[in-house]
């Protein structure tokens, strides 16, 4: 399936968000990259105008991870968008001008993804690393 037409990436396109100030986080890269298709939610991290449109579009409140992170939740909380992400190891600049950019919108990088999903250590996050771990093999070689 084109990206593009995924139900998710389809919502985020819908806010009219900058495309140089967010980038999609969480499972979304893996998504990107074909790893996974089936996703709750997806995750955008944001900067500048594209935190401010986000601040016109709901009412922020305090992610559950990261000092001072704040989050709009939108669509029955199936699209999160935060002004951090992991706070202690990225600034958002970072993870937003590291991004891969594939099909025209900016993706983290999986090597930051593998990062996180290793750090939050659920069930899912296990089956994304190997996932992550087993795709970066494949393109290495």
């Amino acid at each position: 399936m084109y990206l593009r037409e995924h139900d998710l990436v389809k919502k985020v396109l819908s806010l009219g968000l900058p495309e140089h100030d967010f980038v999609i986080a969480g499972s979304g890269p893996l998504l990107a990259h074909d790893l996974r298709w089936e996703v709750g939610d997806i995750d955008v991290v944001a900067r500048g105008a594209a935190w401010e449109r986000a601040l016109t579009l709901g009412e922020p409140e305090d992610a559950p991870f990261g000092d001072g992170v704040r989050r709009v939740l939108l669509f029955d909380d199936r699209v999160e968008i935060l002004n951090g992400w992991f706070p202690d190891i990225w600034t958002v600049d970072e993870l937003i001008d590291g991004a891969e950019v594939i099909d025209g919108l900016r993706f983290a990088a999986l090597d930051n993804v593998r990062v996180w999903k290793t750090l939050l250590g659920r069930s899912k996050d296990h089956l994304d690393v190997k996932l992550i771990n087993e795709y970066l093999e494949s393109v290495a070689h």
